[in-house]
């Protein structure tokens, strides 16, 4: 092929040109496709105008006459121009019916769209639980499990297994609470694991923990019902509560978890409670025994509902695990909600939620008016990793390398960041909290985020004034030498930031 230049143009009919670019990213048949397309649909190029020959034209740019040839042919394959034997090629005189709709670039409408409603734009302004650089897993990502250390290729086995062994009826749309033999996994896990009984008939599979506390939410809340959420608290499940027009009641939170006395001063009247009592998110404290039995007795005096958000309950550290809350409600109160995202990963987007046996007939009928079931071969390969005994297996050897990268994050923090930054003791999950001194939280966010490092400020998970300065970092998705690298770029994050601090005094 002739070398073609990066600026070479070429004269078309009504004055249009081709512009051919060797670094645009895109193949020469490509950018002389969609030159001419662009052309048709802005108008530049009439309906019935003649082109020129795919050869005068690959003369002209210099390319291969193949490669024009092809161009053509994929015009006119999507109706743009039409071959006329004898005479050459032609702009199609009608165009295909949804070519009108792209002819020319939509104008901005913003003015003209409705406004968003008032449960919309607070939707919109929560939170994120994490603030993401895109790319990989890096120091101190939150959320992110070992993927490195997940067995990929078992995984793609089961996949694969089931994929072969698929059915016409499986194919069609399925039970609304899920696959049974997954139902029935997840209920022997949590009599195992959890300490709690249910059976597999109280089990709902959801496409992850969001979207259960989002059904959980519409289906036992009415717009105005106040809701007590811990605060600081879980971004995702303010969202939920929010999109189901809940009053949200925030409840502080201290060593012994949500503080229900207080809760219950604020709002004795309470339809519901969401708590993360195992390992309350973002502090990681549990809630004590004390506090559980007060928060059942009250939802059961109330009449309210209380959801366990259970997430990372798998993963300890040196201590022995609390019985979920579950366990202890002799009342049918508690609703129970867990996640594979953190135990498997998190694009497999599989939860579930354990109800009251009394509301399965409820949560059916909500199911079939939203998303009717998540897919079910994802589910069915997760049953097979719970069932053979490599779900067990796995969270075996997590805990173990967690453990691992725990230790390297609390050493190099200890050794780099002595007197600037302290971390708070870590007995349950894949984060920790890290308290801060001299120096704002955002401040060294931008700092860590310009080193290429992502730290979560504490105060993103307040619900007004914040009453802490710290920073959550996530420990799980990084081994112990890129964890050791990060905790060197975050102090010097630290110090950056207190530099910009004292300029930003001696500015005012």
């Amino acid at each position: 092929m002739a070398q073609v230049s990066s600026n070479h143009r070429v004269g078309l009919p009504d004055g249009l040109l081709i512009r051919i670019d060797n670094r645009a990213g895109k193949g020469l048949q490509q950018q002389i496709y969609l030159a001419i397309r662009r052309a048709i649909l802005d108008g530049a190029l009439a309906p019935d105008t003649r082109l020129p020959s795919s050869r005068s034209l690959a003369d002209d740019l210099r390319v291969s006459r193949t490669t024009t040839l092809l161009a053509y042919e994929q015009l006119i394959a999507e109706g743009y121009v039409s071959a006329r034997h004898g005479s050459g090629t032609f702009v199609e005189s009608e165009l295909p019916d949804d070519l009108p709709q792209q002819a020319s670039p939509r104008r901005d409408a913003r003015n003209k769209h409705p406004q968003l409603s008032r449960r919309g734009a607070a939707l919109a302004a929560t939170p994120l639980a994490a603030r993401r650089i895109s790319g990989p897993p890096r120091a101190f990502r939150l959320g992110v499990p070992a993927l490195d250390l997940f067995p990929l290729r078992l995984w793609s086995q089961l996949v694969t297994r089931r994929l072969r062994s698929t059915t016409i009826s499986q194919l069609d749309y399925a039970d609304p609470a899920g696959c049974a033999e997954l139902r029935g996994a997840i209920a022997n896990h949590l009599q195992m694991a959890r300490g709690t009984r249910c059976s597999a008939d109280q089990v709902f599979i959801v496409a992850g923990a969001q979207r259960a506390l989002q059904m959980v939410s519409s289906v036992l809340l009415d717009p105005g019902d106040r809701v007590w959420l811990e605060n600081p608290g879980y971004p995702g499940a303010r969202g939920a509560l929010m999109g189901a027009g809940a009053r949200i009641v925030p409840v502080r939170v201290d060593s012994d978890g949500l503080d229900v006395a207080a809760a219950a001063r604020q709002a004795p009247d309470a339809r519901m409670a969401m708590v993360t009592p195992s390992n309350q998110f973002p502090f990681g404290v549990p809630m004590s025994l004390v506090r559980r039995l007060a928060l059942l007795k009250w939802a059961s005096g109330a009449g309210a509902w209380v959801v366990e958000d259970d997430y990372d309950s798998e993963f300890r550290y040196g201590t022995r695990p609390f019985p979920c809350l579950h366990g202890l409600d002799a009342d049918g109160r508690v609703i129970y909600i867990g996640t594979f995202a953190k135990s498997v990963f998190p694009a497999l987007r599989l939860g579930f939620v354990v109800v009251p046996s009394d509301l399965h007939a409820s949560f059916v009928a909500a199911r079939r008016t939203s998303d009717l079931h998540p897919p079910v071969l994802e589910q069915m390969a997760l049953a097979d990793f719970i069932v053979d005994g490599h779900y067990a297996r796995h969270l075996r050897r997590m805990r173990s390398a967690y453990r691992e990268r725990l230790e390297a994050l609390s050493d190099a923090v200890e050794h780099t960041c002595a007197g600037a930054l302290r971390l708070r003791p870590v007995h349950t999950g894949l984060h920790a909290v890290a308290d801060l001194d001299d120096v704002d939280e955002e401040l060294v966010f931008e700092e860590a985020k310009a080193r290429g490092i992502e730290v979560a400020p504490l105060g993103t998970y307040f619900i007004g004034r914040r009453t802490a300065n710290g920073l959550v970092l996530g420990f799980a998705s990084t081994r112990p030498d890129a964890i050791r690298n990060g905790v060197e770029l975050l102090a010097a994050s630290i110090d950056a930031a207190r530099l910009t601090a004292r300029n930003q005094r001696v500015a005012r």
